[in-house]
C-alpha cells in the first residue's frame, strides 16, 4: 500500500507529508496530507481491491458524489483528481481531495462526551441534509431485500413498507464530521435511503449522551414519527447486527431498548 501510495503521488504530481498515515478498516485504505505541485493542501487516499471487485458503489462513492453534489455547498470535500492503477491482481484507486484540518467531533464513531455545539451548527446540518436528500441519483445505500431480512430479525417486526427514498450520507455518524464549519466527510456508500436514515444512523450513534441524542431527536422531527419508523428499524437492525458480530458491543443495550421502542410503535 505504502508504494502504491508513493506511485499515486507521483503520479497525481502532490508532495505528501512524512509520517502521517491514516489506515483504515482491515488496512484496505492508506491517506495522508499532502500539497499539491502549487502547494495547495490536498488529501491522498489510496483504496485497494481484487482487480475483479475494483469497481460498483463504495469504489465509485467518491467520484460518483463529486458529479452529482460538487463540494455541496462547501459542506464535502471536493475530489481534485483520480488515478488507477493495476499490479498482480490488485486494483488501486487514489483520490486527491481538498484537505479538511478542522478534527472530527469524535475519534470514535459513537459518541462519548458532548460536543456542546451551537443552534447553527444544527441548522447548517439540517439544511445541508435537506439539499442532499434531494439529489437525484440511481445508488443505492439500502436495499429492500436487505430490511425485509434484517429488521424482523434484530429488531423483531415485519420491514415496514418504504413509501419514501431519499438521498443519503449512509455513514453519518461523529467521527464523519466536523464542527467549524460543518464538513461531511467520506462518501463511499451514499445514496438512495428510506426517508430519515440519516438522522436515525446519527442518533444512533449518539445513544450514550442523553442530552445530545435528545438535541438530535429535537434537530429532526420525523424521528419518532409513523414516517421514520422504517428508517429508526433498518439503522437499529444494521447496528444490532454489528453487536453479533462483536462490534459497537458499548452500544448493545442501548439498541436493545431502541428496539423494545420500535417494537411499541409498530402499525
Amino acid at each position: 500500500m505504502r508504494t502504491h501510495h508513493a506511485r499515486a503521488a507521483q503520479a497525481l504530481d502532490v508532495r505528501t507529508e512524512p509520517g502521517k498515515e491514516f489506515w483504515g478498516w482491515a488496512g484496505r485504505t492508506l491517506g495522508t496530507p499532502a500539497r499539491t505541485a502549487t502547494g495547495k493542501p490536498a488529501w491522498l487516499r489510496l483504496a485497494a481491491a481484487p482487480q475483479d471487485k475494483a469497481g460498483g458503489k463504495l469504489w465509485d462513492g467518491a467520484l460518483d458524489a463529486q458529479h452529482a453534489l460538487g463540494d455541496l455547498d462547501g459542506h464535502r470535500p471536493a475530489l481534485l483528481e483520480v488515478h488507477d492503477a493495476f499490479d498482480d491482481g490488485t486494483a488501486y484507486r487514489a483520490e486527491l481531495s481538498a484537505r479538511v484540518d478542522e478534527p472530527v467531533l469524535s475519534d470514535d464513531p459513537i459518541l462519548h462526551q458532548d460536543p456542546n455545539l451551537p443552534d447553527s451548527w444544527w441548522e447548517t446540518l439540517i439544511g445541508t441534509l435537506e439539499k442532499l436528500s434531494a439529489t437525484s441519483t440511481d445508488r443505492i445505500a439500502v436495499r429492500e431485500q436487505y430490511m425485509n431480512r434484517a429488521v424482523p430479525e434484530f429488531v423483531g417486526i415485519p420491514a415496514p413498507t418504504v413509501t419514501c427514498w431519499t438521498t443519503a450520507h449512509a455513514d453519518l455518524h461523529w467521527a464523519n464530521l466536523t464542527a467549524s464549519p460543518l464538513r461531511l466527510l467520506d462518501w463511499e456508500g451514499w445514496g438512495q435511503a428510506p426517508q430519515g436514515f440519516d438522522c436515525a444512523t446519527l442518533y444512533a450513534y449518539t445513544l450514550l449522551q442523553p442530552d445530545t441524542a435528545a438535541r438530535v431527536l429535537a434537530a429532526f422531527p420525523i424521528l419518532g414519527s409513523p414516517a421514520g419508523l422504517v428508517a429508526e428499524a433498518t439503522v437499529c437492525a444494521q447496528l444490532l447486527q454489528t453487536v453479533s458480530r462483536g462490534d459497537n458491543l458499548v452500544l448493545k443495550d442501548r439498541l436493545r431498548d431502541w428496539a423494545e421502542n420500535l417494537r411499541h410503535r409498530q402499525p
